[in-house]
């Protein structure tokens, strides 16, 4: 097994950011590191304002609104461990960024220690400006206050509870008070020494506030506009309400699982837009066939955003877009091909967490008056095993697709909010050296895989077919 000298070089620079003041000596052997590689082959790594550092090497001689970042480290009382963070305000209009870690795991879904962070900067913020006599900051909320900002948050707690295998969100629900307590007596106090900084960090967020306010106003007289505007008869199945937040449109293969979706569906949030078949492969085609394509034209003109130079956040109409297809090769397929559009025609789209996919179950398992689902033959077997203990008479019933599941059935195994599991799609943004090094090998990727060479997607195939134990055609 071979490891990339850069990314065990970035995994040992954060775990020195995070415990600060610890001294990791980084050595590699020079013919490891490639021409185009910047990892450095010796280096001491040492930084005794831990996340504080991290923070000032993230903005990279970006400036801020206030002239020191808020930062601090608060031990929890009992010996409970600790909450650590670093945060400023850039006057650049730039996207912000936000970094959380909890016992040193990164958690890209943020989670209740985000949340407690949340809670008390608000809290705090709206504090100091009840005390100033400023009436405009009376709506603001947690996200006009970070959406902009550059954020580092570390804790280290007992026994913490993640959501999921890979460990990307914290759920302990302890962590939001903890850190809420720890974060906003010393917001406080950072305000209350300089009040002319605090001052113009209260003006910028109020901007960012009403700003959010115009946005808002207009998209909901954009989107009224452009549902008059829009001709999609028996495709788009357009929900009712008005704006944009809370609102999904699901991409459904083909017509008959449209008309499933379409009666399982909330008609007031959750929008339906069948496609016929596999869309266009945007990656190998000329934009003249792009344009040409009806089901990429009825994609564009549903979502209102427009699409590559074009393409305008404020004119997205639904907050989430959920690829719904069937849960097999072809429904694989018809996915990457329209992820690779969106990759492509709306990256945007999919940086700002828009993107997602639905996963239906592949089987359903009864016996009695127990019923489950399985994602695939490897839960159904664990299923078999563990909830019907390996009894001889278990109807196994597979779905050949959305189409052949009865809508009450496509809503709870899929589309309801409260029982479906979606998963994101994202990509990396090119907030770091590091971040700008994965886009290009995600750019590779895609161009390899989805291009115009086939060679390339065959040699892909020869050296990840040792790794397919059931091909199910």
């Amino acid at each position: 097994m071979r490891f990339k000298p850069s990314t065990l070089f970035r995994m040992a620079r954060t775990k020195a950011f995070l415990f600060r003041g610890v001294e990791i000596r980084w050595s590699c052997e020079p013919s490891l590191i490639g021409p185009d590689d910047k990892t450095p082959t010796e280096q001491i790594l040492k930084f005794p304002n831990g996340v504080a550092d991290f923070l000032d090497y993230l903005m990279q001689g970006r400036t801020a609104v206030t002239p020191k970042p808020f930062s601090g480290r608060v031990e929890l009382p009992d010996n409970e461990g600790a909450v650590e963070w670093a945060i400023c305000w850039p006057d650049d209009f730039k996207d912000g960024f936000s970094y959380s870690y909890c016992n040193t795991v990164v958690t890209p879904l943020g989670g209740t220690h985000e949340t407690g962070l949340r809670a008390g900067l608000t809290k705090s913020l709206r504090a100091f400006a009840d005390m100033s006599g400023n009436k405009k900051a009376a709506d603001i909320t947690a996200d006009d206050i970070l959406s902009t900002a550059g954020v580092m948050l570390s804790v280290f707690i007992k026994d913490p509870q993640f959501q999921g295998q890979t460990k990307e969100k914290l759920v302990t629900q302890s962590a939001a008070r903890l850190v809420e307590n720890a974060v906003k007596d010393p917001f406080d106090h950072w305000l209350s020494r300089d009040i002319k900084s605090a001052n113009a960090l209260l003006e910028f967020i109020i901007e960012r506030a009403e700003e959010r306010k115009r946005k808002k106003k207009t998209l909901e007289t954009a989107r009224a506009s452009a549902t008059k505007k829009l001709r999609l008869p028996g495709k788009l199945a357009d929900c009712s309400h008005k704006e944009t937040s809370g609102t999904e449109i699901f991409l459904v293969e083909g017509d008959s699982a449209g008309g499933s979706a379409k009666q399982a569906r909330d008609r007031m949030r959750q929008a339906i837009l069948p496609l016929r078949g596999k869309i266009l492969n945007v990656i190998s085609a000329s934009n003249d066939k792009i344009l040409a394509n009806e089901e990429i034209r009825d994609m564009t003109e549903a979502l209102g955003c427009g699409r590559r130079d074009k393409y305008n956040e404020d004119g997205l109409r639904y907050e989430k877009i959920i690829i719904m297809t069937d849960a097999d090769v072809d429904g694989a397929h018809i996915a990457s091909l329209l992820m690779s559009f969106f990759y492509q025609e709306m990256p945007k789209l999919i940086e700002n967490g828009h993107l997602y996919i639905a996963l239906p179950p592949l089987y359903r398992l009864t016996q009695g008056g127990k019923s489950v689902y399985a994602a695939d033959d490897e839960e159904k077997e664990r299923l078999l095993k563990t909830v019907f203990k390996n009894a001889k008479n278990v109807d196994i019933s597979r779905f050949k697709g959305l189409g052949e599941m009865p809508p009450a059935q496509l809503k709870e195994t899929t589309m309801d909010p409260a029982k479906r599991t979606l998963l994101r799609v994202s990509v990396p943004r090119k907030s770091t050296e590091e971040d700008a090094e994965e886009c290009a090998y995600t750019a590779q990727m895609v161009e390899r895989l989805m291009g115009t060479k086939p060679e390339y997607r065959f040699q892909f195939i020869q050296e990840h077919a040792k790794f397919v134990e059931n091909l199910d055609i």
